[in-house]
């Protein structure tokens, strides 16, 4: 069997070097995220499609379940770099000639996307649900969250900083729906979730957990998805 470059074993061979290459110099929790990208096909996917991340399946799936994202909604993505959930918002609500328009509102620096208006901001600032809604030129339909702190790899640790960030984007959420609107946010199996999901049924009419099929398998994470803000709950 020929064994150049261009049969199946020379290419096979190839990728297996540029693998080796890569990980080359890595820490072993790299290694494993390296391989994990390399094989996961909704990152390949997202490539193809010209999404930013692989999140975006994920907000697809949520939406087709839920149906919260209409046309001419406006939507805040809170945490929105690197924009893969922003790009799925603003397609579906119509952003710019339907008349929908999304706030992509991250600390760190975002590269434009068309239909968005992108906000360099901390949504922990007093200010920022103030900015947001004037951004969007009125009240807020949905608030999006797929935030998640960096893994420090104890899982404990790592399930209370995903929910108090969760807990921080409730309390954005609260100051800016309008009411009957809809807030999804990423939370992480732990001892914390119960009492948040609880916190989210006072205000909320339904609140439902869900878990992407193209969330991982061995993820922690899931998705609370509530709708029918109580404004005055």
């Amino acid at each position: 069997m020929t064994s150049g470059p261009g049969s199946p074993r020379g290419r096979k061979d190839v990728r297996l070097a540029e693998r080796l290459k890569t990980a080359k110099g890595r820490s072993l929790s790299s290694q494993r995220w390296l391989g994990r990208q390399l094989n996961d096909p909704y990152v390949a996917a997202a490539k193809r499609k010209g999404y930013r991340s692989r999140a975006a399946f994920k907000l697809i799936e949520i939406d087709d379940k839920f149906r919260l994202l209409k046309p001419g909604a406006r939507v805040v993505d809170l945490g929105a770099a690197p924009g893969g959930w922003t790009q799925v918002a603003v397609a579906r609500v119509e952003a710019g000639e339907g008349g929908g328009k999304v706030v992509a509102l991250d600390i760190e620096a975002m590269d434009p996307l068309p239909g968005a208006i992108v906000l360099r901001a901390d949504f922990l600032d007093p200010m920022a649900s103030a900015k947001a809604k004037a951004a969007l030129d009125g009240p807020v339909d949905v608030v999006l969250t797929d935030m998640a702190a960096s893994a420090t790899g104890h899982r404990e640790t790592d399930h209370l900083r995903v929910m108090a960030l969760a807990e921080a984007a409730l309390a954005f959420a609260c100051e800016t729906l309008r009411a009957g609107g809809a807030f999804v946010a990423k939370l992480r199996q732990g001892a914390g979730e119960a009492a948040f999901v609880e916190e989210a049924r006072q205000r909320f009419a339904n609140v439902r957990r869900y878990k992407p099929a193209s969330s991982r398998a061995e993820s922690a994470e899931f998705y609370l998805v509530a709708t029918g803000f109580r404004v005055n709950a």
